[in-house]
């Protein structure tokens, strides 16, 4: 069979970090949403990011970041790409499980297997659609067996 070979060492470093990143996201998120109100956390969030990411934009653009239409696509992409998604997920962890909430988040490559294949004419290997439905399977599965009271205890108090 084709593609088989040796694991690479650094390949599978990134890949741990990246799942140990996802499940601090998670976790910080669902206390996040605990602990703060009306959106707070997320602002500070925000500007944390803008802290780090816009220097490195200055360096590389300079006053070409200043035009009105840069600035317009860039309020789009922020409010489209982080400011809807973020408020959506501190919304979800207030109220499931961080569990519950990491299971629902592995759809979203299962969405975007749908999204190619309807937007972009994409076509996955029937292999790969058994492995979507895996991931489908799973996380219904998942969230079907979370018990209400978890959901109201996880989440700690809502504030209304």
């Amino acid at each position: 069979m084709e593609g088989r070979g040796d694991l690479d060492p650094v390949g599978v470093l990134f890949a741990l970090a990246a799942g140990t990143c996802w499940g601090v996201y998670i976790l910080l998120g669902a206390a996040l949403g605990r602990h703060t109100t009306e959106g707070n956390g997320l602002a500070l969030g925000m500007v944390v990011a803008a802290l780090v990411a816009v220097p490195f934009g200055v360096a590389e653009s300079g006053a070409a970041l200043m035009r009105p239409w840069v600035l317009v696509a860039g309020l789009g992409v922020a409010l489209l790409s982080s400011v809807i998604p973020y408020s959506l997920d501190l919304e979800a962890l207030r109220r499931i499980p961080p569990r519950v909430f990491g299971i629902l988040m592995s759809l979203e490559p299962v969405m975007a297997a749908l999204i190619g294949l309807v937007v972009l004419q994409e076509r996955l290997h029937w292999a790969q659609w058994i492995a979507v439905l895996c991931v489908v399977a799973a996380s219904a599965g998942a969230t079907r067996g979370a018990r209400p009271d978890e959901a109201r205890t996880s989440s700690g108090p809502t504030s209304s």
